[in-house]
This record gives C-alpha cells, structure tokens and sequence, in this order.
C-alpha cells in the first residue's frame, strides 16, 4: 500500500471518454452472441486497460490511478450558454448500451472509476492534478484531448497513450503558441468549433497567440484593444468583449470542485480474479478471458456456447505464447540458417518478410530477412547493416559484424523459397516478393494476411499490419519511429543496430503468422474463399510483374510541357489580375478570399474558424456562373496542379536504373475492390481537359512497339442495368445503341434523329450521376443550371426508369439490416456508418448504392487481370498499367492486332462462368507510340 498521498507519489488519471470514443471507432462491430448486446467498444476499452497495466508495472509505475468519465451531458457550462456543445452529434446507438459497460469493466479491473454529476470530466481531472502537485506528487494525464493541456506544468504532464507521445510545455507551446498558463486565453480568442466555444470571429490560434504574447494576457488584451493597429481586428475585440469573456469562462477549467473522495482512495489495486474474470466471461471475451486467467495464473471460468444451431462455431483462444521480442534469434551462420531453412520444409510454410533501406521497392536495397515457423519461434538474418549510425568525417561505412553474405543467403534461402511445396505467409508480400525479384528470387505460392483481412472486413478498419495486431492479436507492435527516428535525424534501417533490428524485424514475422493462423480459418467462415483465392491472392504476382514492367516517359515531353503551363499560367495571372483591379498572390486562398467577397462583394463568402473566405473549387464553380474571375482561378488552380503534380513530379519519378515510371497498386485500398495507384498515381490524371489529354503523350511505347489500350464501355452503367432489372437499359446495351442518347429520348420526350450534343450531354451527366447517389444540388453544379431543374431531372430519370429507386431501396435496406453489400462475385463490403446520423447518413448510404455497382466492375477487370498472363504468354507483349476501366499492354508493332484480339477476349468474358450477365461487356481498343493516341 502506498499509504497518505504526497511526496514521491505519482497518479495517473485516464480520460475515460477518449478510451472509449477510440475503442468504438478502431474496432469492427461486435455483439454478444448471447443476446446480441453490443459489446465491440467495451472490448476494445478493456483491450486497452490490460495493455495499459502490463505496460506500468516499472520502477516508474503510478502509486494511484483513476479513469475519469463524463456523467451526463449537462454540465455548469450549459447554464452559463445554453449553446455549449450544441453541435455535437448524437452519440450513436449502439455506443449507448455500453456506456454503463465501461464503468463496470473499470471496477472488474479495479481501478478506481470516478465522475460527476454536473461537472465534466475534465474538471475532474483539473482538481485532482491540483491535489495532487499540491501535497508534493507527481502526475501524469493519460489523454491528447488539447482542452486539458492549460493543467501543465509544476508536475503535471501528459501523455498520448496512442501515439505513446509526451506532452510537456514544449509540447503545449507547439501546440498553442503559448505555454501552459496562457493556453485558456488562447482558446477564449480562437473558440473551438466542436465545443461550440464562439471565441472571437475571425481570430485563429495564430493569431490569438501572437496577441497574448505581444500583450501579456487576455485581460491587458482587451483593456487596450484600441492599440491595435489593424482595424477589423481591433473592431472585433471591442465588439465581442462580453463574449470573449463567455467564452474563457467556458474554457477554464474548474480545479476547486468539492469531490466525494479523495487521493488516498485511488491507490493502485491488484485486480481480484473471480471478479474480473466474472465480468470478462459475462462479456464473452473469450480471448481476454483466457489471457488474463494465465496472467493470474487461476483456471478460465467456461463460457457457454449460445451460438445458434447451424452458425460458425465460436473461435477458442489460442495457446500461443506470449509475444516476446527478446526471445527471437539473430542467425549469423549457415548452421542457424540452414535449421530455418529445414523448420520451414518440414512444417510446409513460414512467414517472411524484409526490411530494406526505403520503401521504394525498385530502388531500396535489402537490409535483412526474418522468418517465423511457429508463433513465438522467429529470427532475422541481418545482411548489411552498418557499424554506425551514420558516416563519419573520413567516410568509413563499415558492415556491422556478425552478418552473413548477402549473396550467400539468398542463394541458400532461394530453394526454399520458391518451392511449391512451402507456403510462403506475408503481410502485404507484394513488397517483399518484389524486393526478393530484383535480386533473383521469385518467391511462390503466397498467402497474404492483409488481402486475407481485406476480403473478410473491407470498410470495418484498415489493413495494416500494426491495426490488425491491435485488433486481433491485442498486441501493440514496436513501433518503426523508435528506430529509425523521424525528421532530419531519421536514419535508415541498414543503419539500426543489429540488436534493436532483431527485436523489431523478427516480431513483424511473428505477428504475421500469428494473423495468418487467425484468419486462415475465418475466410470460409465468413464466406469470401472465393474472394480471396480468385480475385486477391492471384493478383499479387500479375502486380508485381507490371509494376516491375514499368512505363516509359519521355523526360523531353514533360519538360516541354512544364514550360507551356508555366507561361500559360503566367498569361492568366495577368488576365486574373485585371479582372481583380489589382495584383495579389493567385494562390493564396486568403488573399482571393478577400478580393471575391470584400472587394468586389460576390455572394456566398463563407469564414471559417480561421477568419479567412473559403474558397474551394465547390465555390469557385458556382461564382463561375456570375464571373469571369473565379472561373479563371479554376483554369489556373488546374494548370498547377498538372504542372506539378505531373509534368515536373513524374519526372523524379523516372527510375534512373530502367529509366521508366514504376507506380505501385494498393490492392487493399478501395473498400469496393477498385485498385489504387500510388507514387506516382497514374489513375488521376485528367481526361476531360486538352491539357489533361496531353500528359498522356508522354507514356510512350520501347522503338519497335506500340502501347495497346483496352477499355471496358460504360460498364458500370451495364451492371446497374443487369443489378437493377431496367429492361430499357438492358435492351439498350444489348441492341448496341447509344445509351445516353436514349436516355436522353426516353426522358425529354427527344426523337434520336432530333438529339443535340446538349440534351446528349445531359442525360449522360445523369446517367453516371444516378450511379453515385448525385443530389440535386450537385447535378445543378455539374450542368451549371438551377437547382430545381436538375431535381426534375433525376425525378423524371426515376420516373422513367423506376427499377433504378427500386434497387437504391432495397440496396439501402438490405445495408441497414445486415451491415453490409456484396458484389455479384461474393466482394463483402461492410457498411457500419449507414446508421449514422447528421452529414455522414448521406455519404453512407450513396456509399452503399454504388459499392456493389463499382465493386462488381472491381471484380470483372480483377478477374480479366487474372486470366491476362496465360492469354497473352505467347505474345511479345506485356501489360503495364490498369487505369480503373482500363489495361494498357507494351506489345511489338505486328503482334499488336493479335494482341488486341487475344486480350478483349479475356476482358469480355471475365464474368463467366461465376456470373451470366444480361447485357455484353463491350471493350474498345486503341494503339499508338503514346498513351494518348492508345486511348
């Protein structure tokens, strides 16, 4: 027992609330197999308070300790301004039942659990830090939330338990500008928008920091606003004095509360087994349960099964050992290597994964290679690490000693690796597979447990590896930052001691096979084998092969092309400047902000929390239609961004060593399936505009060869016709007419042989809109017409085509019932945020409209993508990019016909046999010595 509180003594107070907002929005839904109780953030909040207690059991473990939650949503605040926290929105319903969980999972733990009527639990936590750094203690507040940064200081500190970051007044001051003690003056000018705080209009953090420095205080602030040379701001502060004021009474926090208890009731308290374990095993935490039960070392009360008859069994907790870095071994020899080598024949599998100097997997060298066989048995092989951190003055960069010749492993590991016989488990091994590549390994088969996670919970969370541990290993990994560093120090991983490197590259291995023992299991449970093995498992190395492939850019292109857009853009600075009456920085938001609406006082300037007019394309579009300036500052926001988005940073981007652009695809970024192309992405570039178009002339084909693009036909609007039953769209698609002109005949009552480009225009703009749940508003933006006509557009569209609402229906109801939307190929999407309320409704049910139109479109040119390498084997061909509804292929100019053929074969029939579609899968095909005449 620590005894009376005071000197030597440290308390920690947890901010409950943030436990529990972080619980329920890191982890996927679940409930109670018993009654269906939702029980998925109380999981996450005791996940956390394990972690949270093997992690200060040190020298430096806190004597007292206390969760502070929130009681009720009224508070003395709300008394002084009926509008605090007005904004706020509703607490989600299934959050609310496990509100009162968390309170009884702290006391199952036994940790002191405290909150009060009336008061928040910030005030809470601002009195006892006041005790305690009173009577000599120290303490630590275990929350990021910036509100109780002003309590910093004198022995008070705090600490980001996610980010595991500490916040001291430099922290504070890098954070507001000001140091602990002036923070509530900072925030009283700045207000805070979540809080409904109104501070003073047009006065951001900045500015409300360089304020308090220059004058001292708040008070000395406002007693000398007539100082102030700028006159808004000085009209401001005199104007809003009284609601200044407000506003820092609402920030301050109370730390003279009167509370029903005291320090010395917060000692730290070993948790009482039965009733822990009680509590655990009543959740069904099954994992937890038997976790702790060992930690405690008392047998694991059972816990019934209730899963219903004909329903997945329920998962047992496996019997793993503990994750323990320090048990990994650093193999240095061939003895070592070679047992790995025969655990791995012996077994059939083993977990692999690299660590290499960047993560540009065509130009980083390989650093080192960890294996696992089994959870708790892994080792890395380090390869070049360096005897320093860094170089030193007279240039030495000595390997580190203890390490094995690159070449000699890899010529040892390379049976093994590419035997059919072992299966090769990774998390993400599209990197390490094309690491392995370039120094002549060609590792296969692979398992994957990030596409495993993918197709079993895309839309639930992230794929990453240190997201997943969390979630389904309760593990939280070493993380990289704490060896490498980050900023101007940050070095790289050959640079790592080889001690600190086993510990962290052996772990990932370990981490990984454990998923993979996890997940393995759950794909047929969760009815995605069929994803997985034929849509995201066989993809991994058709990527990897066109990645490497690459595509060449004529470097001379680029350059020509920067140049033009910079002078183009220099002409419109000028025009844009003679329509403002006066120069000013074009790309300064603030400045245009203040020209449109100040100056020459165009409606619709809106401020945001910083004071200054937002200006966003969204704007800028609609003032386009009353003035020539902002449509200008359109044509000149998107020669900037090719200039430098494309046309300058692709050329960093061209491999000095292949002398092509290599972009990577994320398999599982898009929640529907749809590939993601990253550094460069080569999926953005813009076609709609001349200039767009011409960045593509720069992809060119090797001498001898051409570039073949194969590109579906509207073929998400052919899946939505076939989803949704529209026999007019089917009919349509089916006789090869022009759907949009007869979308446009069926819905203004046009003859085809009457049909303008216009009205042409319109329907199409329609047609795709409808696709992705487009508003009323955002079509009027779109066609540039008023609101009301376009609303009587998609009405008449719905009118026309009543199939189309029906679908959207039952696809919203069917979403809202089971969580989720499937493709026509078995792709689950989970859809958790289609219950939420506020903005985020809209967005989640638009999401759930298209998912599966989108998805299935994913899945088909997945699926040509797939079939292509055995299609075009015998061909001088290679396929180089996929561009959403599109492949591009390098092929020798005579093979290109053939190619052509060959490959819209494939892509035209990728659906069957799995699906029989009621409309044709038409692919149009060009070729070229550019992207550009391809296309």
């Amino acid at each position: 027992m620590a005894g009376k509180f005071g000197k030597g003594c440290h308390l920690h107070l947890i901010d409950g609330s943030a436990y529990i907002f972080r619980a329920f929005h890191a982890l996927p839904p679940l409930t109670r197999k018993s009654d269906g109780l939702p029980i998925g953030a109380v999981s996450g909040f005791c996940n956390m308070l394990q972690r949270y207690i093997d992690g200060n059991n040190g020298s430096d473990a806190p004597t007292h300790v206390a969760v502070i939650f929130d009681k009720g949503s009224h508070t003395f605040r709300n008394d002084m301004y009926d509008q605090y926290k007005a904004n706020r929105e509703a607490m989600p319903e299934d959050l609310r039942p496990q509100i009162p969980l968390t309170r009884e999972a702290t006391k199952a733990f036994n940790i002191a659990c405290e909150e009060l009527e009336g008061f928040e639990a910030d005030d809470i936590m601002a009195t006892l830090a006041r005790q305690a750094r009173e009577a000599g203690g120290r303490v630590t507040i275990l929350s990021s939330d910036k509100d109780l940064m002003q309590l910093v200081g004198g022995g008070v500190e705090m600490l980001d338990p996610m980010k595991n970051k500490l916040i001291d007044r430099d922290g504070v001051h890098e954070k507001f500008g000001v140091g602990p003690e002036r923070v509530v003056d900072v925030q009283a000018l700045a207000g805070d928008s979540v809080d409904n705080v109104p501070g003073a209009p047009g006065i951001g953090i900045k500015t409300a920091a360089l304020l308090i420095n220059e004058f001292g205080s708040l008070e000395e602030l406002l007693d000398r606003a007539e100082e102030i040379k700028q006159p808004k701001r000085r009209q401001t502060l005199i104007e809003h004095r009284a609601q200044i004021e407000l506003s820092k009474r609402l920030v301050q926090l109370d730390e003279h509360m009167e509370l029903p208890f005291t320090l010395d009731d917060l000692e730290v308290r070993e948790p009482v087994p039965e009733e822990l374990l009680d509590f655990l095993s009543r959740m069904e935490f099954r994992t937890l349960t038997k976790r702790i039960a060992d930690k405690l070392d008392v047998e694991a009360p059972a816990i019934p099964d209730t899963t219903p008859e004909g329903a997945n069994p329920p998962e047992q907790a496996p019997d793993w050992p503990a994750i323990d870095p320090s048990k990994y071994e650093c193999v240095s020899d061939s003895a070592a290597l070679q047992r790995w080598i025969d655990k791995a024949n012996d077994r059939g599998w083993i977990a692999v994964d690299t660590e290499t100097t960047g993560l540009n997997d065509m130009a980083c060298d390989l650093v080192g290679i960890s294996l696992c066989v089994e959870p708790g048995e892994a080792c890395y092989i380090p390869l070049i690490h360096r005897a320093t951190a860094t170089d030193d003055l007279f240039g030495n960069d000595d390997l580190a000693e203890g390490q094995m010749p690159l070449n000699a492993v890899l010529d040892a590991l390379k049976p093994m690796l590419e035997d059919p016989a072992v299966l090769k488990i990774g998390q993400n091994m599209k990197f390490d597979a094309k690491i392995f590549s370039r120094y002549g390994v060609e590792v296969a088969p692979i398992d994957d447990t990030m596409l495993m996670s993918y197709a079993m919970n895309a839309g639930l969370h992230g794929h990453g590896m240190d997201t997943l541990a969390e979630r389904y290993l309760s593990h939280t990994p070493i993380p990289i930052k704490d060896l490498l560093g980050s900023g101007k120090k940050q070095i790289t991983f050959d640079r790592v001691p080889i001690e600190d490197a086993v510990k962290y590259a052996a772990e990932d291995a370990d981490v990984t096979l454990r998923l993979w023992k996890t997940f393995k299991p759950q794909l047929h449970r969760a009815r995605v084998t069929r994803v997985y093995e034929g849509l995201e498992r066989p993809l991994v190395p058709v990527l990897k092969q066109m990645e490497m492939a690459g595509v060449k850019v004529d470097r001379d292109v680029l350059s020509r092309m920067s140049n033009a857009f910079a002078q183009k853009m220099a002409g419109l600075e000028a025009e844009i400047h003679e329509l403002a009456g006066e120069t000013f920085n074009v790309g300064s938001p603030k400045q245009l902000g203040e020209i449109l609406f100040d100056k020459m006082g165009l409606e619709g300037g809106k401020k945001g929390k910083t004071g200054a007019y937002a200006t966003g394309a969204d704007i800028l579009e609609d003032l386009a239609t009353e003035h020539d300036l902002p449509a200008r500052i359109l044509d000149w926001r998107q020669l900037s961004k090719l200039k430098s988005t494309y046309t300058d940073a692709l050329q960093e981007h061209i491999n000095k060593d292949t002398g092509r652009v290599h972009t990577s695809y994320s398999i599982a970024g898009a929640n529907t399936g749809r590939l993601a192309s990253n550094d460069p992405n080569l999926q953005n570039i813009p076609v709609r505009s001349e200039e767009g178009r011409r960045i593509r002339e720069a992809f060119i084909a090797d001498e001898g060869k051409v570039l073949v693009s194969l590109d579906y036909s509207q073929i998400e609007l052919r899946i939505l016709a076939h989803m949704a039953d529209i026999p007019a769209l089917k009919e349509a698609f089916r006789d090869g007419h022009d759907i949009h002109a007869m979308t446009a005949s069926e819905m203004f009552n046009v003859p085809m042989e009457d049909m303008t480009p216009d009205i042409r225009r319109q329907a199409k703009a329609i047609n795709f809109g409808v696709i992705y749940g487009i508003s009323g508003f955002g079509l009027a933006r779109n066609l540039r017409i008023p609101r009301v006509e376009a609303q009587g557009f998609i009405d008449r569209y719905f009118e026309r085509f009543p199939g189309i609402k029906t679908y959207m229906d039952d696809t919203i109801a069917f979403a809202t019932e089971h969580k989720r939307v499937e493709t026509l190929f078995g792709r689950v999407i989970h859809t958790p945020e289609i219950a939420a309320k506020g903005p985020r409704a809209g967005f989640a049910k638009r999401a759930a409209i298209n998912a599966p139109i989108q998805g299935t479109a994913a899945d088909i040119i997945r699926r040509a993508m797939v079939r292509m390498p055995d299609a075009i084997a015998g061909l001088p061909a290679k396929m180089l990019l996929q561009v959403h509804d599109e492949l591009i292929f390098e092929v020798e100019k005579d093979a290109a016909e053939d190619l052509i053929k060959a490959a819209r074969t494939v892509m035209e029939g990728a659906a069957e046999p799995v699906v029989k579609l009621d409309v044709p899968l038409i692919v149009d095909a060009g070729q070229g010595a550019n992207w550009a005449e391809a296309h």
